[in-house]
């Protein structure tokens, strides 16, 4: 997977067609290995590449796992209406970082880079502040990363455990819960939400 798009509100399918999805084009349920390795190209010059998502549903929310050139980061407003939870998480090394995105209501309220959290942006970039301050991501005033980036400070910590530290601020403020045996292992049913992939598997 490279990245997760979570939605509170709609159905698994519901998510797979706010995506993109064809709502018959559903593959039987396969395993992470099995959405790897279906014929996708993530890029074709001068145009999109394909884009494929596994769905599933877990406490409360339903989630969509994107593979590929998949849509999530253009459809977060969509994906979002009619008073639609989003969260969106790309997972990625230190640079560039992981990010977050939140969504409701058809509107981008808030986004940042995980050890960038003193630079947000989105309608309401300040809307997770005081949770990112509770979780002493942030200065008590807001404006500055309690772990400084410099490695020869020597309260410099390590951007995984700063990610770990976000990322569970943001897991405890909406109730998020994805298992790892979710993001592997489990049989999921996966749709094409752009390009044209093979999904014969």
């Amino acid at each position: 997977m490279s990245s997760v798009v979570f939605a509170r509100g709609i159905s698994a399918q519901e998510l797979a067609l706010r995506m993109g999805a064809d709502p018959d084009g559903a593959t039987e349920s396969i395993t992470d290995a099995q959405a790897w390795g279906l014929d996708m190209r993530g890029y074709r010059p001068g145009g999109d590449g394909d884009g494929v998502v596994r769905v599933g549903e877990c406490a409360g929310w339903s989630f969509a796992l994107e593979y590929g050139d998949s849509t999530g980061g253009d459809r977060l407003a969509d994906i979002s209406r009619t008073g639609v939870e989003v969260v969106r998480y790309v997972p990625m090394q230190e640079h560039p970082p992981a990010t977050v995105d939140y969504a409701r209501d058809g509107v981008v309220l808030c986004s940042f880079g995980l050890h960038e959290e003193d630079q947000r942006y989105g309608k309401e970039p300040d809307l997770l502040v005081p949770d990112l301050i509770a979780g002493q991501v942030l200065s008590p005033d807001g404006q500055m990363l309690l772990s400084p980036n410099d490695p020869d400070d020597e309260d410099y910590e390590d951007f995984r455990d700063t990610y770990r530290r976000t990322l569970g601020v943001v897991e405890r403020r909406f109730g998020l819960s994805l298992p790892p045996s979710c993001l592997k292992e489990a049989r999921l049913p996966a749709y094409a939400v752009r390009g044209t992939p093979n999904m014969m598997v």
